[in-house]
């Protein structure tokens, strides 16, 4: 390599990166599963630019590291030139047709359209963040140089490279991974706690005997923290119950225990026991253990439809474990929560078994997102196969749900992944925004398990794989819920869909991660199969669930 040669190179960024990373950058605005702001949109294209360009280079670099032929002379100092001149058309057709492809995911949602996904907005955030990490690799770059400097006086140049990068990516790895995001979930969670602790109540404590943090409760009102106190005090009322059905109607009985409410997860647990029996939750009907999510929440438009259809003959208990969001959670802490939710399981369901089989309310299982996950951890089938649980509804179940992974995986072939028909469908049954089909002549048998998910909900259906294959539900036939123009990338997909994850709940109710009290409706139908309700009965509660927009 010539003197000039070595100064273009210098000067030059890597002509073979620069490729990669604009049509990276123009596939990172094709559509995904969740449509997205044009300030999130220039940070994943920002991404998945250098990302792709970082390839690159070090393909480049890794050529020239092993001696391999290249161009040299004039002629190479021109065509170097060639495929970044072509970058910048690549770049510009991506942004001129970012607003189409937003749009194909607003209209697959049935949502309003939009005029304009601002390119320029998208061009200067995506540059803005780029130049960011692009520092950071300099920053990589030097530490791999500073040790292979000191290993070359004792090893062989090239092994001495190489021992430099590993080092230097150990390094940023252990920082990253095992430091900052662990160590921030932590302080996160430690410091939302006080927080929740500190902020004064927004309803008053209740007055009603049956209910948690009344003046009769084991549980203070206060250390429920704003999720408990809203679950407690939560539509529908015994009134809008009557009222709905035209029948008499009981209250619904709901135990919440926070955080706060006491300093172990088994004496949460066990003073959840304790309140479920004091309310006399255990002479209903139904019993529900909710696993909430990561924050605590436990979705009101799913607990709603399935008090009403019981006619507020039903019990409910839930015990708070985190106050992250279930996405952080997944990512950082997949199996947050899952003491918690074994121990809740384990008390109540101790106690419940031991009660005669004709006098306990049937038991059954609810989770959203995070809960269920968890709600799925919590019970040992072979701690429960003698004796086992009714049923469970599981919605959102998140992509490390391991039962749902193989399920999912296991389906018969006929279905598609984000509809699958399990065998006979005797035990797992899955639901959309419709119905779900099931095997010809299906019955249920001793457990039933239903899954809620939506095609386009990328809670459901992020996947690391996605890096480098294609996932399976993007085959056709897709979803209704997801664009016709979504295409698979390398990388670019992965980071597409974990754009989508932290906003899947942006989205109107019915798609993303946003499930509709109708669609819960329909899936506690299948799995409680509750008496005295006609079609007509039905069509005016889902008329009031849509009314009252839980």
């Amino acid at each position: 390599m010539t003197l000039a040669d070595e100064r273009v190179r210098r000067v030059l960024p890597s002509e073979f990166g620069m490729l990669l990373g604009a049509l990276a950058f123009m596939a990172s605005l094709t559509p995904s599963l969740i449509p997205r702001t044009a300030l999130l949109q220039g940070v994943v294209a920002g991404i998945a630019f250098i990302i792709s360009y970082g390839f690159g280079a070090g393909a480049d670099f890794l050529w020239r590291w092993l001696g391999l032929p290249v161009l040299g002379g004039r002629l190479r100092s021109w065509v170097r030139f060639v495929p970044i001149l072509l970058s910048l058309p690549i770049i510009a057709f991506g942004l001129a047709m970012a607003t189409s492809w937003q749009n194909a995911i607003h209209l697959a949602m049935g949502m309003p359209v939009v005029e304009s996904a601002r390119p320029f907005t998208i061009a200067l955030v995506a540059l803005a963040v780029a130049l960011c990490i692009y520092l950071l690799g300099h920053a990589f770059r030097g530490i791999m140089i500073y040790v292979a400097s000191r290993l070359s006086r004792i090893l062989p140049r090239r092994i001495a490279t190489l021992s430099g990068f590993l080092v230097a990516a150990t390094f940023f790895w252990s920082v990253g991974n095992g430091i900052l995001l662990r160590g921030v979930l932590h302080v996160l969670d430690s410091s939302y706690r006080q927080i929740d602790l500190l902020l004064p109540a927004d309803f008053a404590a209740p007055t009603e005997p049956e209910k948690t943090g009344s003046p009769n409760s084991l549980i203070e009102w206060s250390s429920l923290g704003a999720r408990g106190r809203t679950r407690i005090l939560a539509a529908p009322t015994q009134t809008e119950i009557e009222n709905v059905t035209g029948a008499a109607a009981k209250v619904p009985i709901r135990v919440y225990v926070g955080i706060n409410s006491a300093s172990t997860v088994r004496d949460r647990a066990s003073l959840a026991l304790a309140e479920l029996i004091r309310v006399g939750a255990f002479d209903r009907s139904l019993l529900v253990i909710a696993t909430p999510t990561g924050t605590g929440w436990v979705d009101p438009a799913a607990m709603a439809p399935v008090e009403i259809l019981h006619r507020g003959d039903i019990a409910s208990v839930s015990v708070q474990y985190s106050y992250l969001p279930s996405w952080l959670s997944l990512l950082v802490e997949p199996d947050y929560g899952e003491e918690t939710a074994r121990t809740v399981f384990s008390v109540v369901y101790g106690y419940w078994r031991n009660l005669p089989r004709d006098k306990r309310p049937r038991l059954f299982l609810f989770g959203l997102s995070l809960g269920a996950l968890n709600s799925d951890l919590s019970a040992d089938i072979f701690d429960i196969v003698g004796d086992p649980y009714d049923g469970a509804l599981w919605v959102g179940p998140p992509f490390a749900s391991h039962t749902w992974r193989q399920v999912t995986d296991t389906r018969n072939r006929e279905s598609p992944s984000w509809l699958p028909i399990f065998r006979d469908s005797s035990l797992y049954r899955f639901q959309n925004q419709t119905d779900a089909p099931v095997a010809p002549h299906a019955n249920w048998g001793p457990i039933r398990i239903v899954y809620l998910q939506y095609a386009s909900d990328p809670i459901v259906f992020f996947e690391t794989a996605s890096l480098w294959r294609r996932p399976s539900w993007m085959s056709k036939p897709r979803g209704p819920d997801v664009a016709p123009t979504l295409r698979w990338v390398p990388v670019v997909t992965f980071l597409q869909l974990l754009c989508d994850m932290m906003i899947a709940t942006t989205t109107p109710t019915g798609v993303g991660h946003v499930y509709a009290a109708d669609h819960y409706l329909s899936a506690w139908i299948a799995i409680t199969e509750p008496h005295g309700w006609s079609d007509s009965n039905l069509i005016d509660l889902r008329k009031w669930l849509s009314d009252r927009q839980l």
